[in-house]
């Protein structure tokens, strides 16, 4: 019976043993996994890439919407009254000026010169006979052989003779004029669209509406608007000296996204704001010597109205936006740490973000390994052409310094 205490007593000790010794290789395993976390902790700072700001002369671009017109436009108009007899142009081809377009029954006026030519004929030959007359009486009257009033009421019908050939020569002047205005010519050079009179039509000088439109579509005009508001902003930041005039150049861009290969020039700015609109219109001046910008077509306007001076250009992603829309950017802070800076960014420009405030000259922004990156977070800042990789987060690497090795072997 002892034997089988003693050996129960035994047996039932070892499994203590066996639980011992399994807490204590626990213990000891846990132990070296925290020495080993500690160590990984201890992996070097991301690498992250940065440029050097400098202030530089951004232009203000802005983009209105406009309206083609075109630089000449003249209505046709009759200036006497008869029947259109001949159209003398094609529909839709370019014009000179001076060229006859209609031709409207002379019948009338052709009568008119005749009759005004004879009674020019009659008052000079009227006025011959009172002048000889006015002549002959001149030295009876100084004898008195006639009487003085006789050679005065003679000498009166003579210059009313004179008088009257020069009103004949009026008439005569007005028949051929509206004769020739019987041809009716173009006003000016440039393209006549379709004829809204036929022939047969009566033709009248107080008619309102025209026989054709010429219009002249080389240069043509852009008609842009901008908002009143707008504009007087941009004034006052030029009175103030935030930004200088820019260039008068402007670009035109198309709905489909292409852009007129000829740029333009602003030409001026209306001084009246429209009630219904609260705009200003800008007119610009562009060549179109192939016609392709006709009359009425809308356009987009680019051009450069000022330049800021002191902005600064960053690339776009370098700047991000908070959760209340606010734009801030990471720079390169005291003692290689990462330093969150507010900007202000209102306009891009290509590729850049166009920074107006918020940075100063030699600053250096972060451009590269800016995911997760945080205010006051230990970094390594390089020259962002050179390239770069950040070091993964941790518990996703199996070797810490990988990362910066691979940097450096680029």
């Amino acid at each position: 019976m002892r034997d089988l205490k003693i050996t129960s007593s035994s047996t039932a000790a070892f499994p203590l043993l066996r639980h011992a010794g399994f807490a204590y290789v626990s213990v000891a395993f846990l132990a070296a996994c925290s020495g080993g976390d500690k160590k990984d902790d201890k992996r070097p700072a991301p690498q992250v890439g940065y440029i050097v700001v400098q202030p530089a002369a951004v232009p203000v671009a802005v983009t209105l919407s406009g309206r083609t017109v075109a630089f000449e436009t003249s209505e046709v108009r009759p200036q006497v009254t008869g029947v259109i007899v001949k159209r003398l142009f094609t529909e839709g081809s370019l014009v000179r000026a001076g060229q006859p377009l209609y031709q409207i029954d002379p019948s009338l006026y052709r009568a008119a010169v005749n009759q005004a030519s004879a009674d020019l004929a009659s008052a000079r030959a009227t006025a011959e006979a009172a002048s000889a007359k006015a002549q002959r009486y001149k030295p009876l009257a100084d004898m008195e052989a006639v009487a003085k009033q006789d050679y005065i009421d003679a000498l009166a019908t003579a210059r009313s003779a004179k008088a009257s050939i020069a009103q004949n020569a009026a008439t005569l002047d007005t028949a051929k004029i509206n004769l020739r205005f019987t041809t009716v010519p173009a006003p000016i050079s440039g393209r006549i669209g379709r004829s809204l009179s036929t022939v047969g039509a009566l033709a009248s000088a107080s008619q309102t509406d025209p026989l054709a439109v010429i219009q002249r579509m080389d240069p043509v005009f852009v008609d842009m608007q901008q908002s009143a508001a707008d504009l007087t902003a941009l004034r006052r930041k030029l009175a103030a000296g935030g930004v200088t005039p820019g260039s008068t150049q402007v670009h035109l861009r198309f709905d489909d996204g292409s852009q007129y290969p000829l740029p333009g020039t602003v030409e001026f700015s209306d001084v009246t704001v429209a009630q219904d609109t609260g705009t200003v219109t800008l007119r610009a001046k562009f060549p179109n010597p192939d016609g392709f910008l006709l009359p009425g077509m809308f356009v987009s306007s680019v051009f450069d109205q000022a330049t800021d001076p002191g902005a600064y250009l960053v690339p776009q992603n370098a700047v991000q936006r908070d959760f209340d829309g606010s734009a801030f950017v990471m720079v390169v802070g005291a003692d290689n740490k990462a330093a969150r800076r507010k900007v202000t960014a209102d306009r891009t420009q290509g590729t850049n973000t166009v920074v107006t405030s918020g940075l100063r000259k030699g600053d250096k922004v972060i451009v590269q390994g800016l995911n997760g990156l945080k205010q006051g977070a230990d970094i390594q800042p390089v020259a962002a052409s050179t390239a770069q990789t950040v070091a993964p987060p941790s518990g996703k690497a199996g070797n810490g310094s990988g990362g910066a090795s691979s940097a450096k072997g680029r």
